[in-house]
């Protein structure tokens, strides 16, 4: 466990930001080898997924975790967060068996070294509705404190605009339940991408993706101005690339990557 929490933090410098992907949009969803595929596109860390079980999440492997650890290690990676797609079956607005999920992925996120657990809202698992956005709050305040002792926060991630995320983080009341912020999704649904972030704060953002159509600062988003935005309001975590693969998988998040990190240089805080 010891040697876990060196390996996933290793490539962390607190003073800034590290990009790195998602290990489904880099071709190896629940696979091991995506960290082979993000060291060679010049990644800082993966996010793993947690996988879909009937009985079990498959990350609840120990074998499954070593492999994911002995690769970060090998490759000099971290692995900053975890995925819990299963929510994409079972939602956390009203399924019965979601929040038995989001507690049994607490303990391997942890043991991964990980601080940050996707919560994912989409499709027929939105939560539009403001008795959606309560249900799913009313769920996760009995789980919180469990992640609180953890060490890990419950990323929201979703289509509803800021607002309506920070009143879910209000009524639940915890520092382990934060927004994960997807300036695609946020884009796609015409929420201000360019004010939301600063006005939730940083305190409020765990976690960022980064998409586009095509790639990115090629496509609708003014990355300069969404990335300077999240500059000024103090950010200094994760900002995790879930692009498509257009060409390679390392090509295509090597120059996506690269892109990244020219914009946070000229804004002079990379």
């Amino acid at each position: 466990e010891a040697t876990g929490s060196k390996v996933c933090w290793a490539a962390l410098d607190p003073m800034g930001i590290k990009v790195g992907g998602c290990d489904w949009s880099l071709g190896k969803e629940g696979d091991p080898a995506s960290f082979q595929v993000a060291k060679a596109a010049g990644l800082d860390g993966v996010e793993v997924s947690c996988g879909r079980g009937k009985d079990k999440l498959p990350i609840s492997d120990p074998e499954r975790q070593k492999k994911n650890l002995d690769e970060a290690l090998k490759h000099g990676l971290a692995i900053p967060s975890t995925c819990l797609e299963i929510l994409h079956r079972d939602g956390l607005k009203d399924h019965a068996d979601a929040p038995k999920w989001v507690k049994e992925a607490i303990e391997p996120t942890r043991v991964q070294g990980a601080k940050v657990i996707l919560l994912p809202f989409f499709g027929k698992q939105s939560i539009e509705k403001r008795s959606e956005q309560e249900a799913v709050a009313d769920r996760l305040k009995p789980i919180a404190p469990e992640a609180e002792k953890a060490g890990v926060v419950l990323g929201l991630e979703n289509t509803i605009s800021a607002r309506d995320n920070a009143w879910i983080l209000e009524k639940v009341g915890s520092s382990a339940v934060k927004v994960y912020y997807d300036v695609g999704n946020s884009h796609r649904w015409k929420h201000d991408v360019y004010s939301e972030v600063t006005w939730l704060g940083k305190d409020r953002v765990c976690q960022i993706h980064l998409k586009d159509k095509a790639y990115l600062g090629k496509g609708d988003i003014d990355f300069p101005r969404f990335l300077e935005t999240v500059l000024k309001c103090g950010f200094t975590g994760w900002m995790m690339l879930e692009t498509n693969i257009i060409k390679t998988a390392e090509g295509d998040f090597a120059e996506n990557a690269k892109y990244v990190r020219g914009v946070l240089k000229e804004k002079g805080k990379a």
